[in-house]
């Protein structure tokens, strides 16, 4: 067979790994969720902006790719002059360049908020995509940490919000200099430590999943997991460990614990385990809290600096009626990112779900920030203090479905106005018909497909999620009438009948009405049906 006469390959649809196709019920409750986040963060008087998808990759960051691997955990390529750009890693850098670039147009303290995609050029696996969204808020030019302190006020009252009820959710709040401070005191201060210093935070941050063990042990040489792959450690001496298990590891796990022991509530948090099991314990609040850092944190200036500022952001806590309940002093809240210079702080939810394993666990983080003076900085040549934090959206969005807060409503289709002829003037008399029903700001389509199968019709109105159909054949045009079938009480009606002849009997919810009167009876349906749904809810 000759080259010309070779069926051409057909191409292969395939998703990209780590992407994925987002359904319509996915979007409406995306979008719910962002308004109702939005609402929040206007009342505490935050505006939007918008940055590109891209950036030049150097605006990044040294804590993302370096010059010879621009690809390194973005998505780079070079433009027409040669210059690399990435699709944005998160939505914070972006912030900082745009900052920087309009700082004399800017009325600082600006308050922005931004929702948008990321991009992360990693491994994807079950729940991590590449592409994902997160909701940001940030105040740039306020150096106190009442600006901090606002942020997890706010935080708070999004996820109540959103419906997560307190004893459901908790804002865990630390400082960066809490735990720099006890790098020095293992001698891991300076730049040329920041590798082992990044190391020993992210061992930290893995509290949560791995316990107190697998911590010590990525302190340590490193952890090998269940199916044998060895994560490397951070290498300190038992020394060194010694100290960061006294003043971080085991200073946070009797919080921790409590928490989970009181079902969730966090009315009062203690300090330690040994507390546990005195029925005379000392029970605390962020007051205490934030001074026990000052006792048991590191002893050099930069512990100190870490629990002025968190005994500040207390009082804010006190003053306004945030209790520990809501807001919570926590030394184990690392954060990842090496940008962050005070505090730092992550929203937590409380509840149990099932993993992919069948087991219970406790649903986690879906979001955090905090201080990052240096960000703006780089491209100012002056210091330019910042704040912030961001929400994961789709990892929120999922904990939301879980609670039946969000996406329970399958997404109403449009009311179908049928086609009975395809002559020009029916065609016309039915899309007036629609456009009638739009104006009224009711959802509605003219059916596009092969008209002259009717069945079909009710079949795709049927497959739409359609509450309506509107139908007007020759006789019912001669008498200026249409019929309006209400779908979803004929769907309900039609288990109730048994044979055709009582069908075509009772014209299963399906009315007669002047055209002039078509708006109106559907406006009677639509909200006949919204009341059965919500008495159903």
């Amino acid at each position: 067979m000759s080259e010309k006469q070779k069926k051409p390959q057909k191409l292969k649809a395939r998703l990209p790994r780590g992407f994925v196709d987002r359904s319509a019920a996915d979007i409406h409750a995306t979008n719910e969720m962002i308004a109702k986040i939005r609402e929040v963060y206007e009342r505490y008087g935050f505006d939007p902006v918008e940055t590109p998808l891209f950036e030049y990759t150097d605006a990044l960051g040294k804590f993302l790719p370096d010059a010879d691997r621009p690809n390194e955990g973005v998505f780079s390529l070079q433009d027409d002059d040669d210059q690399w750009m990435s699709l944005r890693y998160d939505l914070t850098a972006p912030l900082a360049r745009h900052v920087a670039e309009n700082f004399n147009e800017i009325q600082l303290p600006f308050r922005t908020y931004r929702a948008g995609y990321v991009f992360r050029n990693e491994k994807p696996g079950p729940g991590r995509f590449r592409q994902f969204m997160q909701f940001d808020a940030d105040t740039v030019g306020a150096a106190g940490v009442q600006a901090d302190a606002e942020m997890c006020m706010m935080m708070a009252d999004t996820m109540e919000a959103l419906g997560i009820q307190r004893g459901d959710y908790v804002i865990r709040v630390n400082n960066r200099k809490v735990l720099d401070g006890v790098m020095e005191a293992i001698g891991l201060g300076g730049e040329e430590n920041a590798g082992r210093r990044l190391s020993v935070l992210r061992a930290i941050d893995k509290l949560d999943k791995f316990g107190p063990e697998g911590v010590r042990l990525l302190l340590g040489e490193g952890r090998r997991d269940e199916s044998g792959d060895f994560t490397k450690g951070a290498g300190l001496d038992e020394e060194q460990i010694k100290i960061v298990e006294e003043k971080i590891v085991f200073f946070s796990t009797g919080a921790r614990f409590t928490r989970a022991k009181s079902g969730g509530l966090v009315d009062n948090v203690v300090l330690d385990q040994r507390q546990l099991d005195d029925p005379e314990a000392l029970w605390l609040d962020n007051l205490d809290l934030a001074e026990m850092v000052g006792q048991r944190g590191a002893d050099n200036d930069t512990g100190r600096a870490a629990a002025a500022e968190l005994r500040i952001m207390a009082e804010i806590f006190s003053a306004a009626g945030y209790g520990t309940h809501r807001i919570t002093i926590d030394p184990s809240v690392v954060r990842g990112l090496e940008y962050y210079t005070g505090p730092v702080f992550e929203a937590e939810l409380l509840f149990d779900v099932t993993n992919e394993k069948g087991e219970k666990v406790v649903f986690g983080s879906v979001g955090g920030g905090g201080r990052y003076d240096g960000l703006v900085s780089r491209f100012m040549g002056q210091p330019v203090p910042a704040t912030g934090f961001s929400i994961g959206v789709s990892r929120l969005m999922t904990a939301l479905k879980n609670l039946g807060k969000l996406g329970q409503d399958e997404v109403l289709g449009p009311v179908l106005v049928t086609v009975m002829d395809g002559d020009v003037d029916s065609m016309g008399r039915y899309q007036r018909f629609t456009q009638e029903l739009r104006n009224a700001g009711i959802r509605a389509e003219m059916y596009q497909g092969n008209w002259k199968k009717f069945g079909n019709q009710l079949k795709y109105a049927d497959r739409r999620g359609s509450p309506i159909a509107i139908i007007q054949g020759g006789d019912e045009r001669a008498e200026g009438v249409v019929q309006i079938k209400d779908l979803i009480e004929g769907k309900r009606l039609s288990g109730e009948i048994e044979d055709n002849a009582a069908w075509r009997e009772a014209r299963v919810a399906q009315e007669t009405v002047p055209e002039a009167d078509l708006v109106a009876k559907v406006k009677e349906i639509l909200a006949a049906q919204a009341e059965d749904r919500r008495r159903a809810g």
